[in-house]
């Protein structure tokens, strides 16, 4: 059997200089510093290109020439609602479409995310996620070369911590 490279060396190298990767379960709990929350309950779907969180109000606002966003995680039925008021300056509206198929626009935000204590660059879409039974959907883009999705597990991550 012929390999890829028409020499092998290459190949192998390439083989053994992939990164390991971290697996997590279909469901797991997050920590979400920047914004306060711990544990907070996420589902891991690899159908879902962008990570999604759950908002219950926001606003662009101007405020001395710069344009932020102001907003709220969760909604005050959430357990870990806290009513703090978050702002962004690094945002964005970006056009999604959702797993029915209807396409909204939608803003963006950067935080970071706690997963296996090791701390990561998150963006999140914030959407309304109020009838869904997880308040955090983390998607492909994120997953991409850090973990691997074992369907079968739930809360890895969240036993890992000390």
């Amino acid at each position: 059997m012929r390999l890829p490279f028409s020499n092998n060396l290459p190949y192998i190298f390439a083989l053994r200089m992939k990164k390991q990767l971290t697996t997590i379960g279909a469901i797991d709990r997050i920590d979400l510093p920047e914004l306060g929350i711990s544990d907070l309950e996420c589902k891991i779907d690899t159908g879902a290109y962008t990570a999604t969180i759950h908002y219950s109000k926001a606003e662009v606002v101007e405020n001395d020439g710069q344009t932020q966003l102001h907003f709220c995680v969760l909604d005050k039925w959430h357990p870990q609602f806290n009513d703090t008021v978050h702002v962004a300056t690094d945002f964005k509206e970006k056009k999604v479409r959702s797993s029915n198929g209807e396409s909204q626009i939608r803003y963006m935000v950067k935080t970071k995310a706690v997963l296996f204590g090791t701390t990561y660059p998150i963006t999140f879409t914030l959407s309304n996620r109020k009838k869904m039974r997880f308040p955090v959907l983390i998607g492909k883009k994120f997953l991409k070369n850090k973990f691997l999705v074992d369907v079968a597990q739930k809360d890895v991550s969240f036993l890992h911590k000390d």
